[in-house]
């Protein structure tokens, strides 16, 4: 399950250590997590990361398979868990320690930067292949994030892109051995540490109101 640990204004969030794929079990602790970040008041910023072969696999698609009765408000928690790491008023960079792939990719992408192993572990969207489109919220939050060329290649291929190719592409913004990961992705937002927290939430929420708004709709 995922461990909030603190070092100096640099919160660190291990989303665990096997596939880490969104479970309601999960997707609780992840919340509990993000409300104490949010919660504090001293100087802050947030990275994420994996403590195993997985980042994220995203859905938790056997819990889906076995409560079908429960998708929708099962998607709204996924789109809640995005808009709340989208938006939250610290800076925020994930730390993307192997796979990520769906929706665990598109944790990632809610962050403000993604620094991402260089020689192990595959970012991608394979929705394509497995027939599950993107919601609106989805499609908004990657295409926000993206340029449009970027969101073709990897949006409508299930190309599974490793480390360089992922930064080349502009999935990531850099790429790190796995032993200087963590400190890459600390490196990158510890100076942001003392920005104002009520600015700075207004400048994501007002930057990402089209996501917000397509996030927040009910699955159909």
């Amino acid at each position: 399950m995922p461990t909030l640990t603190q070092d100096g204004p640099v919160w660190t969030l291990d989303l665990g250590d096997d596939e880490n794929r969104f479970s309601p079990a999960l997707l609780t602790s992840l919340e509990e997590c993000l409300e104490e970040v949010a919660a504090s008041d001293q100087p802050a910023v947030l990275v994420t990361t994996g403590g195993g072969k997985f980042y994220s696999n995203g859905l938790d698609l056997d819990w889906l398979g076995a409560h079908p009765d429960q998708l929708g408000g099962y998607v709204q928690r996924v789109h809640a868990l995005f808009e709340r790491v989208l938006t939250l008023p610290v800076a925020t960079v994930a730390a993307i320690n192997g796979h990520a792939f769906g929706a665990g990719a598109m944790l990632a992408m809610a962050h403000d930067h993604r620094v991402m192993r260089e020689d192990r572990g595959f970012f991608c969207f394979p929705e394509v292949d497995i027939h599950i489109p993107f919601t609106p919220g989805m499609s908004a939050l990657i295409t926000a994030k993206l340029t449009p060329r970027a969101a073709v290649d990897s949006m409508t291929t299930a190309r599974r892109f490793p480390g360089p190719e992922a930064r080349d592409a502009g999935l990531v913004d850099a790429v790190a051995p796995l032993e200087q990961l963590a400190e890459a992705a600390a490196s990158r937002v510890r100076d942001l540490a003392g920005k104002d927290r009520a600015t700075l939430g207004t400048i994501k929420s007002t930057m990402y109101a089209g996501v917000v708004a397509a996030l927040r709709q009910p699955p159909a």
